[in-house]
């Protein structure tokens, strides 16, 4: 179990993007977290990772301070050095284990070549390949679906529902719900670095009528004065 308590992280003194927030989270079983722009999602996941310090409050996973150890961390814009292959890249990555000839027949990259070359969606294939090498009890992804075609994303959601049934635990984000609603046993809704409520798949409808009926409420006359 991931267990967030009180947790407060700010970038400058006057703002704080995450404020006293705690959250528990089931393990083996896959987490979206969902928010508008600016909500904190990405802080966030910066946090449970690592990458950013928090101010104040605690992170456990499985009763022990969470550690990188533990994390496979795909962030939103991938880094790659220059000027090597796909396969060098997936060398990083140790895993005697792994056979990358078989999984890349599922992801069809052309590891031999340089990765400059590469385009967005080869690299994002690319990125999830490395995360799924590294083979970590929890794994954060953050957008995963951005850029990949549509037998691609189908590929990931049946490799990370096999994923939860070996007990791997999986915090999502995704900007579209639909791939959230069809993959994810929670869903937590993330605004102005709180947690508003959390659904779990018998409440997924009524966490689309709630977020969307809020969009349209808090738009729609603006909307109607510009459109006449």
């Amino acid at each position: 179990m991931i267990t967030i308590r009180n947790l407060t992280v700010s970038y400058t003194k006057d703002k704080k993007v995450i404020e006293n927030l705690s959250l528990s989270l089931d393990s083996g079983l896959i987490h979206g977290i969902v928010g508008l722009n600016g909500a904190g999602k990405t802080t966030l996941l910066n946090t449970l990772f690592g990458l950013k310090k928090s101010d104040a409050g605690t992170i456990a996973f499985d009763n022990q301070k969470i550690n990188k150890k533990s994390v496979a961390y795909l962030v939103t814009e991938n880094f790659f050095y220059s000027n090597i292959t796909g396969k060098e890249y997936l060398s990083l990555f140790r895993n005697r284990e792994f056979d990358t000839d078989k999984w890349n027949k599922l992801f069809s990259l052309p590891l031999d070549e340089i990765i400059d070359g590469y385009s967005s969606g080869m690299k994002k294939k690319l990125a999830l390949f490395g995360i799924l090498k590294q083979d970590k009890p929890l794994m954060i992804l953050d957008e995963p679906f951005n850029g990949l075609d549509i037998e691609t994303c189908r590929i990931i959601r049946m490799i990370l529902l096999r994923l939860k049934e070996k007990n791997k635990t999986i915090i999502i984000t995704s900007h579209i719900i639909e791939t959230l609603t069809n993959l994810c046993d929670f869903i937590h809704y993330l605004e102005s670095g709180q947690i508003k409520f959390t659904r779990d798949k018998s409440g997924f409808s009524e966490f689309e009528r709630e977020v969307f009926g809020k969009i349209e409420k808090d738009n729609i006359d603006l909307i109607n004065e510009l459109i006449k």
